[in-house]
């Protein structure tokens, strides 16, 4: 790891970092003030998604219902506005970090150091990593201090299950950035990094989307990064998530690895 670039790298973006952590906060907790007044009228709000056709309860992460804090916020904020709002992080920084350095001719100026590529490759994926995990470290934090201020003992919270649903949105985008990283590292021109990058992420996303809207169409899952992370079963507890949390692991360190491989041994338009 180069120390000078990653601290400059963290400058640079920690404005960026904020304003996703914060912003990911504010929603939480506004999710978690609003809980006691749903809560209240939980019943006839399950009876209206049980009435739902199943593809869309699926679709939309409904299947826990709104029995419980965790099952409201799965289904109202990990399901659909935290996948977006980190794909949208993950495509933005992973190209700035790389195609955009290279692009502008800033990558020259680093090069220029004595330094080595691989060096300035595993620094940036570095930051990118700190950054997602940031944002996720703030948002858990900011669970645990909504349910302290707006819920306190009147309703249920299963903190583990809570925790492990943060760890992995955490593992799910950190694989998603490492492919992103990849595409950054391996592109000379910004634009067309962040369109490949884009089309990848959003193109798993759909198809994880329409996957749980029809049964006949189900399999396109398999072809979505985003079909191993299932919030409503994760706070559940009817996800056996350790072999996904093991995969999306190896994936992302996968995608880090040879995007720094990559830049090692291609040529730059330097």
């Amino acid at each position: 790891m180069n120390a000078p670039l990653f601290r400059q790298m963290l400058k640079v973006n920690l404005k960026g970092f904020s304003n996703y952590a914060f912003g990911s906060a504010f929603y939480i907790l506004f999710m978690i003030w609003l809980y006691p007044g749903i809560a209240d009228n939980s019943k006839a709000l399950n009876d209206l998604v049980e009435a739902l056709p199943s593809g869309v309860t699926n679709a939309f992460g409904f299947q826990g219902g709104f029995g419980s804090m965790e099952s409201f916020i799965s289904g109202e904020y990990y399901g659909l506005i935290l996948p977006l709002l980190l794909s949208i992080f993950s495509l933005m920084l992973s190209t700035q970090l790389m195609a955009k350095l290279v692009d502008q001719g800033s990558m020259a100026y680093l090069l220029s150091t004595p330094t080595t590529r691989g060096r300035i490759a595993f620094t940036q994926a570095l930051v990118l990593t700190c950054g997602l995990f940031f944002i996720l470290a703030v948002t858990t934090g900011a669970g645990f201090l909504g349910y302290a201020w707006f819920i306190g003992d009147r309703f249920e919270f299963d903190a583990s299950r809570f925790a492990l649903l943060n760890v992995m949105a955490f593992l799910l985008f950190f694989a998603i950035a490492g492919v992103s990283f990849l595409v950054s590292a391996l592109s000379n021109d910004e634009k067309r990094a962040l369109g490949i990058s884009g089309a990848i992420t959003f193109g798993m996303f759909s198809l994880d989307l329409l996957g749980k809207i029809g049964e006949s169409i189900d399999w396109l899952r398999y072809f979505s990064l985003f079909s191993l992370f299932r919030p409503s079963e994760i706070v559940l507890g009817r996800d056996d998530v350790l072999w996904q949390a093991a995969l999306l692991l190896l994936i992302g360190l996968a995608g880090f690895a040879a995007a720094i491989v990559s830049f090692r041994r291609r040529d730059l338009p330097l």
